[in-house]
């Protein structure tokens, strides 16, 4: 099982009918443990996969409320992340004169307001549409240190804010049917975007990704990055006027549904 066929799995009309009540079951999304990690290939580490698990790669969810569902997955993880950050002490208050640490307590607000808001959008936490937090192991099994050095800390949050746009913006299709439901995502996506420009600025980087340019991040974040590459946008190559770099930079490009998990399940224990 992945994280795909779990949010599916109460997303299906068939479910809902045969159980009459699916709100029970989501005590199990926070102990699906090792099966999230296993069963997809995350951040390109496919040779530390068992092959047998790399095949269980389910559709894209196609609808608003499964949209919202993996958007929530995603806030809970920066959330924590930034919670995490802040009480850990790894932002120290004399970094860039203490305005790092303004920054990302700003972030961190933000973040906790997202998870609010989709937990209400989903029907509160009492709804069948809820999806529990599930366990986050910030160390990736022990590839990454982002509480005890700052730098890994602010590669991550780069990693999770790049990633979170192109979600945000991949999901859109699933949600242009409930056109309230991609106005609320579209607000939260812009923040996002701010986000991440900010952290970006804050490791010395552009604040805009440059072909699939990962900024020095470890090659495990590369499935952040494949794909922005393209200069081709609605048949114009928006590479003509001013170059590839220009051109990638202008557009961002949407991450799909199973690039996202594939990135989120490498912090899913």
């Amino acid at each position: 099982m992945n994280i795909i066929k779990f949010i599916e799995s109460f997303t299906d009309e068939n479910f809902m009918k045969a159980t009459g009540n699916r709100r029970d079951s989501f005590g199990q999304f926070g102990k699906l443990g090792k099966n999230l990690a296993l069963a997809s290939i995350p951040f390109g580490l496919s040779a530390l996969v068992n092959k047998t698990y790399a095949a269980d790669i389910t559709p894209t969810p196609n609808t608003p409320i499964g949209a919202l569902q993996l958007a929530l997955v995603l806030e809970y993880l920066e959330d924590e992340f930034y919670q995490m950050g802040l009480s850990s002490g790894v932002i120290s208050p004399l970094e860039n004169g203490g305005r790092d640490l303004k920054v990302f307590q700003q972030i961190a607000q933000h973040e906790s307001d997202h998870v609010a808001f989709l937990i209400a959008g989903l029907g509160g936490t009492a709804s069948a549409n809820f999806v529990a937090k599930p366990t986050f192991d910030f160390t990736a099994g022990g590839l990454f240190n982002p509480f005890n050095d700052y730098p890994t800390f602010l590669a991550l949050a780069q990693a999770f804010e790049d990633t979170g746009v192109r979600a945000y913006k991949g999901q859109a299709v699933n949600l242009m049917s409930s056109p309230d439901l991609l106005t609320a995502a579209l607000q939260i996506h812009s923040v996002e975007a701010r986000h991440a420009s900010e952290v970006r600025r804050l490791r010395g980087e552009k604040g805009w990704i440059v072909r699939d340019d990962r900024g020095g991040l470890p090659v495990q974040a590369q499935g952040t990055y494949d794909g922005e590459q393209n200069v081709t946008q609605g048949g114009y190559n928006a590479a003509a006027l001013f170059g590839i770099d220009a051109g990638s930079a202008a557009f961002d490009e949407p991450l799909s549904t199973q690039a996202t998990v594939n990135i989120a399940n490498l912090f899913i224990v």
